[in-house]
C-alpha cells in the first residue's frame, strides 16, 4: 500500500471532536420529501470544541458553511441521508444534585435550522454516549451510559420506536451494499438493487415517506458487555433477531473489551481494548483473529463498497494512542499487508473515515483524517492486488479536487515562514521571484530583471537596514532558494503587486508581508503607521511654527483599505461595490483623527434617529453633546413629554446646555422647567454638565472612567488640543492594550499622542522583537521624509523646533530602548537562521 496527502485544510473555527461523512443507501431520500434517492455528496461534517459544525466541501479542499448548534462541545455527530445532520451534546445539571442535561440537534444543511428532539423537561440521570444512524437515514439509535438504548424513527416527526434493557458495548449499523446510481446510470446493478427500486416504485404510488418505511429492513451488529455479539434487524417499528450463522465457540475472547465495531453485510469486524481484530462471516459463520500488537482499538471503520468488488475489503484502526493503520482483510496475513506508522510524523489522529465516493473498484481509497492539532485532511490510499490480475489505475486527483494553491507561504514550515516574512519585510528585488523552473504548471514570472544562481545573494536586497545583523539576510536567501527556483513562494499576481510596491516604503512593505501571512489588523497598523506620524508632527507643526518656512500642513493620501484589498485579491484591482466593511470597519478602529472621529460619530447619530423609546433618545443626546451640537441636544431633551421617568434629567440637562447656546434658548429651557424640580440623576449627564461650562478634560476623565473611550476620544478631538488631547488618546492606547489586549490598535494611538516611548515598550512587552526593530525602521523613514518636504530654513534658530521636529528623541539611536531592541533582534535573527538550517523545506 502506498499513501499520498492530497489535502490538507488547517483553519478550522476551533479543534475538532468528530467526523462524520454520508453513506446514504438506496433507501434514503431526499430531505424535503418525496421518494428520490438521495445523492451522494462530497460533504464532510466536522463537530468542534465550541459547539460548531463545519461542513467541508472535499471537492473544493474548502469550508462550505460553518453552523452554530451547540453551546458545548461537540461529542456526537452523524449524517441522515445526504442534507441533514444529526449531532448531540450535554452539560452537567447540578454539581449538587447531579444530573445531566442532553441536546441532540437535527440540522438542515439546505436551510441551516436547527430542531430539538428528544426535549426533556428534567435533568437525565446519565449522559448521551453515542449517536448511530442507519446508511438510509430512517433509524437512529441514542446510547447512554448504563441506561437502555433508545431507538427513533426519524420521520417528519421524530418518534421513538422503543428502548432495549441489554448491556451494550458497541454497536454499528450496516453500511451500503449497493453503490449510489448516476442521473445516466439505472438503478438495478444487482438483485438487492432491483428489490429496492422495486420498493421505492412501491412507495412512489401514493405511500407516503412514514408508511414505506414498513418495505424496508436495515440491520445492526452489536456486542455486549459479556463479550456476546449479535444482529438485530429494524423493520418499520418492529425489531427482531436477524439469527445469523454463529462463529466457533472459541471466537468469543474473554481478554480484552470489545471497543470498536465494523459492519458491511455480510462482515463484522470487531476490535478490543488487547489491541486484538476479529472479523466474522454472518451467514456463512466463517470467522478470523489476528493481532495488531498495539494499544486498544477506538475506532474501526470499513472502507466503502464498490460494484464488482467481493473482497472483504479494507479497514482504517485507529488505537487509542492515536495512530492509525489500514488492513487488509482478504490477506492470509493481515499485518504483512497492512499500513502501519502512515508518514505523518508528530500528528495525532483524532478521528477518520473513509470517503465513499468511490465508483470503480480500480479507484484508490480516500481516508479523512481529522488531528488533533486542528487540521483536516485527505489521504489517498493505493494498493497493488496482484492476486486479482490488476493494478491499480492511479487516476490524477484534479479531476476529483481542486487542491489548494502550492504558493501559499503561511503553509510552509514555521522557521521558513518567518524567514520569508523578513525577506518581504527588508525588501527583496522583484526579480528574486523569478525562476527557470520546468515542472509542469510551474511559469517562470514575468518580473523585470534576471535571476542568477550564483554569487551574491545579497544584491537581491534592496538594502541591508542598520538594525541587527547584517549577515542574516543573505543565509535567509539561501535557506529559501529551494522555494524560489520551483516558483512555490508567491504566485504571479502577488509577485507583481509585491514589485508595485517594494520601492514605496518599508511600511507598504510590512503590511504587504503582514497580509501575505493572515494579520489583517497588523497590515492596517502598518499602513496608518506614517498618518498617525503626520498627524503627530502637525501638531508640533502648530505648536512651534518653523520661522521663515512656507512649509504646508502635513497631508494624508489616506487609501488604506484600497491597498489592503488589492494585496488580499492579489493585487487585482476591484469594483467597490459600496463600502469593503471588513476593511472599513477595522480601520475605523483604529481611527484617531478628529475628522475621522466626527465623521463616525456623524454616521452613529443618522442610525440612532431611526431608533424609538426612550433609551434610543438618552443615547442621541449623548452622541450630540459629543460632537458639540448643544442647540439639537437642548431642543431634542425639552421634547421629552412631563410623563417620561426622564423628565426631569433632561430638564435639568436643557438648562445647563441652553446656558452655553444662547441667551434666548437659555430662558426658554428654563421657562419649560420652571414648575419642576430636579431629581437624581440617572445616566452621563455629569459629563453634559461640564462641557456646558467648558470643563471638557475632566469630561474626557469621566467618560473614560465610564467605559466610554470612543465617546470621550470624540469630545476630546471636538474640545481639546495639544496635550490634552494627547493624554486622552494615550490613555485610550493604555486601555486597548491591557485590557482589550488588541496591541496593533494601541499602537497607532500610541503613536497618534506621541508616545513612541510606550509604543516601543509595548513590543518589547509583547516579545515582538522583529516587529519592534521594523517599528524604528518605518518610523524614522517616515520622519525623515516628514521632515525633508518641511522645507525648514538652515537658519532655523528654535530649540524647540529643532527638539521637536528635526529628532525623534525616543527612537534615537543611542537611547537604551533602541539599544536593546537592536541586540534583541540580532537575537532573533541568528536563532531563526539556526532554526531554519535545521528544518528541511519541504518538496513534493
Amino acid at each position: 500500500m502506498q499513501i499520498s496527502l492530497v489535502g490538507q485544510l488547517q483553519l478550522l473555527s476551533s479543534t475538532v471532536t468528530m467526523l462524520a461523512v454520508p453513506t446514504p443507501s438506496l433507501t434514503a431520500t431526499l430531505a424535503r420529501g418525496g421518494n428520490n434517492p438521495a445523492a451522494a455528496v462530497p460533504l464532510v461534517a466536522l463537530g468542534t470544541q465550541s459547539g460548531t459544525i463545519d461542513v467541508v466541501d472535499v471537492s473544493a479542499n474548502a469550508v462550505a458553511s460553518s453552523l452554530s448548534v451547540h453551546n458545548g462541545t461537540v461529542r456526537g455527530l452523524r449524517w441522515l441521508g445526504n442534507s441533514r445532520l444529526v449531532s448531540f451534546s450535554y452539560t452537567l445539571a447540578n454539581e449538587k444534585s447531579g444530573g445531566y442535561i442532553n441536546k441532540v440537534v437535527v440540522t438542515c444543511l439546505r436551510s441551516g435550522l436547527n430542531r430539538m428532539v428528544r426535549v426533556m423537561q428534567k435533568p437525565e440521570r446519565t449522559p448521551i454516549r453515542a449517536l448511530r444512524t442507519s446508511s438510509s437515514g430512517r433509524y437512529l439509535l441514542i446510547l447512554f451510559r448504563d441506561a437502555p438504548v433508545e431507538v427513533w424513527a426519524m420521520t417528519k416527526n421524530p418518534l421513538m420506536l422503543r428502548s432495549l434493557a441489554l448491556p451494550f458495548t458497541v454497536l454499528e449499523w450496516t453500511l451500503p451494499t449497493v453503490s449510489r446510481p448516476s442521473k445516466d446510470q439505472t438503478s438495478g446493478t444487482s438483485d438487492e438493487a432491483s428489490n429496492l427500486s422495486k420498493t421505492s416504485s412501491s412507495d412512489s404510488q401514493g405511500s407516503s415517506t412514514e408508511e414505506s418505511q414498513d418495505d424496508v429492513s436495515e440491520s445492526f451488529a452489536f456486542a455486549l458487555v459479556n463479550g456476546a455479539l449479535g444482529v438485530f434487524e429494524v423493520q418499520g417499528r418492529r425489531i427482531r433477531d436477524f439469527r445469523p450463522k454463529w462463529p466457533s465457540s472459541s471466537f468469543v475472547s474473554s481478554e480484552g473489551l470489545i471497543t470498536a465495531m465494523a459492519y458491511r453485510s455480510p462482515h463484522v469486524v470487531m476490535g478490543d481494548r488487547t489491541g486484538s481484530i476479529r472479523w466474522w462471516d454472518v451467514v456463512t459463520g466463517h470467522s478470523s483473529a489476528f493481532n495488531t500488537h498495539r494499544e486498544g482499538i477506538r475506532r474501526i471503520r470499513f472502507s466503502p463498497f464498490v460494484p464488482g468488488d467481493h473482497s472483504r475489503g479494507r479497514i482504517a484502526v485507529l488505537f487509542y494512542d492515536n495512530t492509525f493503520s489500514v488492513f487488509d482483510l482478504d490477506s492470509p496475513d493481515p499485518l504483512a499487508n497492512s499500513l502501519l506508522q502512515p508518514q505523518f510524523p508528530g500528528t495525532l489522529v483524532l478521528e477518520l473515515d473513509w470517503l465513499p465516493l468511490r465508483t470503480d473498484k480500480n479507484d484508490p481509497l480516500v481516508l479523512c483524517i481529522a488531528g488533533a492539532d486542528g487540521s483536516f485532511r485527505l489521504v489517498e490510499i493505493n494498493a497493488n492486488d496482484k492476486r486479482s490480475g490488476y493494478a491499480v489505475h492511479i487516476r490524477n486527483t484534479k479531476e476529483r479536487f481542486r487542491s489548494m494553491p502550492i504558493c501559499c507561504p503561511i503553509l510552509l514550515p514555521s522557521p521558513h515562514a518567518l524567514a520569508l516574512r523578513m525577506i518581504l519585510q527588508l525588501g527583496v528585488k522583484p526579480s528574486w521571484f523569478n525562476t527557470c523552473s520546468t515542472t509542469i504548471e510551474k511559469r517562470p514570472h514575468s518580473l523585470p530583471g534576471t535571476p542568477t544562481s550564483t554569487g551574491d545573494l545579497r544584491t537581491y536586497m534592496i538594502n541591508i537596514p542598520p538594525l541587527g545583523d547584517s549577515v542574516v539576510p543573505e543565509m535567509l536567501l539561501k535557506v529559501m532558494e529551494p522555494y524560489r527556483k520551483e516558483g512555490c513562494i508567491l504566485d504571479d499576481e502577488r509577485a507583481k503587486f509585491y514589485a508595485s510596491i517594494v520601492d514605496k516604503g518599508c511600511a507598504a512593505r510590512f503590511a504587504f508581508a503582514a497580509t501575505i501571512f493572515g494579520e489583517s489588523s497588523e497590515a492596517l497598523f502598518w499602513l496608518q503607521l506614517p498618518r498617525a506620524l503626520k498627524h503627530f508632527m502637525n501638531k508640533l507643526l502648530r505648536k512651534h511654527p518653523p520661522k521663515n518656512s512656507t512649509a504646508a500642513p502635513i497631508s494624508d493620501v489616506g487609501n488604506e483599505t484600497s491597498l489592503l484589498s488589492r494585496i488580499s485579491s492579489k493585487g487585482k484591482q476591484t469594483e467597490e461595490t459600496g463600502r469593503n466593511v471588513l476593511s472599513r470597519g477595522q480601520l475605523r478602529l483604529m481611527a484617531f483623527d478628529r475628522e475621522e472621529l466626527w465623521k463616525t460619530a456623524s454616521d452613529r447619530i443618522s442610525w440612532h434617529e431611526k431608533l424609538e423609546g426612550e433609551e434610543a433618545i438618552q443615547k442621541r443626546i449623548h452622541e450630540l453633546v459629543s460632537v458639540g451640537n448643544l442647540e439639537a441636544a437642548v431642543s431634542l431633551s425639552l421634547s421629552t413629554p412631563p410623563e417620561s421617568s426622564y423628565f426631569y434629567v433632561n430638564a435639568l440637562r436643557a438648562v445647563a446646555l441652553s446656558s452655553a447656546v444662547s441667551r434666548s434658548l437659555h430662558e426658554l429651557a428654563v421657562k419649560v422647567v420652571a414648575a419642576n424640580m430636579v431629581r437624581a440623576d440617572r445616566s452621563l449627564s455629569g459629563t453634559h454638565l461640564l462641557c456646558a461650562v467648558g470643563r471638557y478634560q475632566e469630561a474626557c476623565s469621566q467618560l473614560q472612567d465610564a467605559g466610554c473611550w470612543t465617546d470621550a476620544a470624540t469630545l476630546a478631538a471636538r474640545h481639546l488640543k495639544g496635550s490634552d488631547y494627547g493624554r486622552v488618546l494615550q490613555r485610550w492606547a493604555g486601555h486597548v492594550l491591557h485590557t482589550e489586549h488588541n496591541i496593533w490598535r494601541a499602537l497607532i494611538l500610541y503613536v497618534a499622542a506621541g508616545a513612541l516611548q510606550e509604543a516601543l515598550a509595548a513590543l518589547r512587552e509583547a516579545q515582538l522583537p522583529d516587529t519592534a526593530a521594523m517599528f524604528i525602521l518605518a518610523c524614522r523613514e517616515t520622519h525623515a521624509e516628514i521632515v525633508s518636504n518641511l522645507g525648514i530654513p538652515a537658519e532655523e534658530s528654535s530649540s524647540s523646533v529643532k527638539d521637536d521636529l528635526l529628532n525623534l528623541r525616543a527612537l534615537d539611536p543611542e537611547n537604551e530602548d533602541v539599544i536593546a531592541v537592536d541586540e534583541y533582534f540580532g537575537q532573533y535573527q541568528r536563532k531563526l537562521v539556526h532554526l531554519c538550517m535545521d528544518s528541511q523545506p519541504f518538496s513534493d
